[in-house]
């Protein structure tokens, strides 16, 4: 499983409206709710609130990778979210955050889970991948280039 398998062009959203994490992950919860029938958008919140409590997932240089296990979830799914405007993540490096890899993954994920979210930080450890994706100007070429970017990391 790569993450270009879980994360089709209509999960890529461009230009989201921020004001916090709370809002970010709300929005989040809601948007793969309406998309994801198996989905409750409370639960997802719920669960994507409960692992920030255990600690941010705001793994600095203005990126999140909220996570969570869901028993709703019957596959892994993703969305990447470039916000309008940066917000407080509490990222390790306290830095605002404006882009947001979010995964989900069934209750009895196992190294499937670990290996998404690895190829995820990666990708997004990359300073020129950060860099593109923040000159991205729509949904599309956000997408494009997330993509590349995971076959740039396939490939090595």
């Amino acid at each position: 499983m790569t993450l270009e398998t879980i994360l089709p062009p209509e999960r890529t959203l461009f230009g989201v409206p921020g004001g916090s994490k709370k809002r970010v992950l709300e929005f989040f919860s809601t948007f793969i709710a309406q998309n994801t029938p198996s989905l409750d958008s409370q639960e997802v919140f719920d669960r994507l609130i409960g692992r920030e409590r255990l600690g941010s997932t705001g793994i600095g240089n203005g990126v999140a990778i909220p996570h969570a296990r869901s028993p709703h979830c019957h596959a892994p799914v993703a969305a990447f979210l470039k916000l309008a405007d940066p917000i407080d993540f509490d990222a390790i490096d306290g830095e605002p955050v404006d882009l947001v890899f979010v995964l989900l993954v069934p209750e009895e994920a196992d190294d499937t889970h670990l290996a998404l979210l690895g190829q995820v930080a990666g990708i997004m450890n990359d300073v020129e991948t950060r860099s593109e994706l923040r000159k991205s100007a729509s949904q599309r070429e956000l997408h494009e280039r997330l993509i590349e970017a995971v076959r740039r990391q396939a490939a090595t």
